[in-house]
């Protein structure tokens, strides 16, 4: 069966592209995102028909192949870990390690204690979601103090921020008729505070302007001179944070 209507098809294909077509919003623009793993996104209007999204790809496909080649060089293999004693997790830009415990001390399967994480050993099989839990959980306490001035100096009387797994992507915002609220991936507590706080001004200023149009990229500046340094160290050292990738161990 054939359609006219963009949104009726999940994805789009335009020559060697495949693109993911984003669920309709108000939105009245096109946009092409290209994922961290190199996915491509497409976000459209309601109305958009597949002639006029193929036109719009068709005329960006030389962006998209520069930014996949971009993508090419910066993407390196998973990162992988293991639960076992003298691992290194990253924590707010520093790496500590890992130290297996049979002590019971608390509810938390995971505390991070005198320059090393301790992790139940009863957890180990577990270890990643154990991680992604702490990270969510302490890290998230650390992002809504580390939002404030910045929701200050933007003007904004009070943003939240929920912490998740948001896969390839660092944060995710959209403004909302109501309590405004920013996405912000659990893997981002890894990262230096710095690029931390670029990811945090990069989502407040969506919140103004929903596409990375030349008025979005003027929010980021007033609200972070030099952001550029911290989108390019983002993009060079981002290949380096743990996603919940773990070692699959074979069955006894």
């Amino acid at each position: 069966m054939t359609t006219d209507v963009l949104h009726d098809l999940p994805s789009l294909v335009v020559g060697d592209l495949v693109l993911q077509v984003e669920p309709p919003s108000d939105r009245k623009t096109f946009e092409i995102v290209v994922e961290r793993d190199a996915s491509l996104l497409l976000k459209a209007p309601p109305t958009a028909t597949v002639e006029r999204a193929t036109q719009f790809v068709a005329a960006k496909r030389s962006w998209v192949y520069r930014k996949l080649a971009e993508k090419d060089a910066l993407t390196g293999p998973a990162v992988v870990k293991q639960f076992v004693e003298g691992e290194g997790f990253a924590y707010l830009g520093r790496s500590y390690r890992l130290t297996l415990t049979t002590e019971s001390e608390g509810p938390a399967a995971v505390r991070l204690d005198r320059g090393r994480f301790h992790l139940s050993v009863i957890e180990a099989d577990d270890g990643a979601a154990a991680m992604r839990r702490w990270y969510t959980d302490v890290g998230g306490q650390w992002l809504r103090r580390r939002i404030r001035p910045w929701v200050a100096r933007m003007g904004e009387v009070k943003v939240s921020v929920e912490v998740r797994d948001l896969g390839y992507r660092w944060g995710s915002a959209r403004p909302s008729d109501g309590p405004q609220r920013i996405n912000i991936h659990w893997a981002t507590l890894q990262l230096p505070p710095s690029l931390i706080d670029y990811i945090l001004v990069h989502e407040l200023a969506h919140l103004r302007e929903t596409n990375h149009t030349p008025e979005f990229w003027s929010t980021v500046a007033c609200l972070m001179p030099g952001y550029e340094t911290h989108k390019t160290t983002l993009a060079a050292i981002g290949k380096n944070v743990w996603l919940g990738t773990t070692v699959i161990r074979p069955n006894p």
